[in-house]
């Protein structure tokens, strides 16, 4: 298959998760109140555990090759302080796309190391496509349940605004591909800031929802979300 068809398809299909989640939260207009519990606290723990095995995995490791020590370290933590600001300007400004935000924080640093990768000749590509579908989906979820609660938006407008914002992925692959290619460290470092970025998300807004008092199953979600990009990771090397 042709390299740009290839990544066009990988970053679509990851970007409709988005959608796709949205559309999964819808179920509760049906059933009231029976994501409100432990399902929905299990999804949101399987998205954190998915985050994080990008972040261990994909992004860490590939990030760090080009750069010395203190570089890797400054890059990752210019992410966490980069994601930590943009979280304070959504509280500052009251609004109710925060999850929104998050979730395109990383999806479109992702989508271009997917398109970079592919240039690169690296067999990550396949791995990082399904890590992003693991998260969007949860992430999609939880960011439909907040704009409908939050907003006067309808449901139809949230997910046709969702579908379009699905399209930024080949956007931004197809970008990586053909312009930024040829700069690996930009690259890398575009994947060290999204990590760290990643990683401070996780701890200030996944992670808070997941706990649910009497119930267990939510952080075996975690578990499992890091298991799924493991044996994602492991069949690819």
């Amino acid at each position: 298959m042709i390299e740009w068809m290839y990544i066009l398809i990988l970053t679509l299909m990851a970007g409709l998760a988005i959608p796709l989640g949205g559309l999964l939260a819808t179920v509760d207009t049906v059933r009231p109140n029976w994501l409100n519990e432990e399902l929905r606290h299990s999804v949101t723990a399987f998205g954190g555990g998915a985050l994080l095995s990008a972040v261990a995995l994909v992004l860490v490791p590939e990030g760090i090759e080009p750069f010395s020590n203190l570089a890797a370290v400054s890059l990752f933590l210019l992410g966490g302080c980069l994601f930590m600001w943009i979280d304070i300007a959504l509280y500052k400004l009251h609004t109710s796309a925060g999850q929104l935000v998050a979730m395109l924080s990383d999806f479109i640093p992702e989508s271009i190391a997917l398109g970079a990768s592919i240039a690169l000749g690296k067999g990550s590509s396949l791995l990082i496509a399904s890590l992003i579908m693991m998260q969007n989906l949860p992430e999609g979820f939880n960011a439909f349940r907040e704009l409908k609660e939050s907003s006067h938006y309808s449901t139809r407008k949230i997910i046709v605004l969702f579908t379009v914002l699905a399209l930024l992925g080949p956007v931004a692959g197809l970008s990586a591909y053909y312009w930024l290619s040829n700069f690996d460290a930009l690259i890398s470092g575009i994947m060290l800031v999204a990590a760290g970025g990643i990683l401070y998300a996780v701890f200030q807004d996944i992670a808070p929802q997941v706990k649910l008092d009497f119930h267990w199953a939510p952080p075996l979600g975690a578990v499992l979300g890091f298991v799924l990009g493991l044996a994602g990771f492991m069949m690819s090397h």
